[in-house]
């Protein structure tokens, strides 16, 4: 909760952050299972991949941290919108 009236923009803008990184943290995609699920898979693709082993293990740490970049940038478009909402006024309505 903010705790003053000016801290309402930055504590809503880092409550939606936090909360769009943990969804994004809880998608099959960075539970043990996916990763699994994506090992698993990769024997599918293998004659897709150009200079780049199946198993590599940047590709897949770069993949994770895209996705979560992309979750937290779909998060903060919709977060800095509701920072922008004056306290008073939606209180009032």
């Amino acid at each position: 909760m903010p705790q003053l009236v000016g801290d309402f923009a930055l504590s809503t803008l880092a409550l939606d952050l936090r909360a769009a990184a943990r969804v994004a943290m809880k998608r099959p995609g960075f539970s043990l299972a996916g990763m699994a699920a994506a090992l698993a898979l990769t024997r599918l693709i293998t004659g897709l991949l150009y200079q780049v082993e199946p198993t590599d293990a940047a590709t897949f740490v770069a993949v994770g941290v895209l996705l979560l970049v992309v979750a937290v940038l779909a998060g903060y478009l919709p977060a800095r919108r509701a920072a922008a909402v004056d306290p008073v006024v939606a209180l009032r309505s």
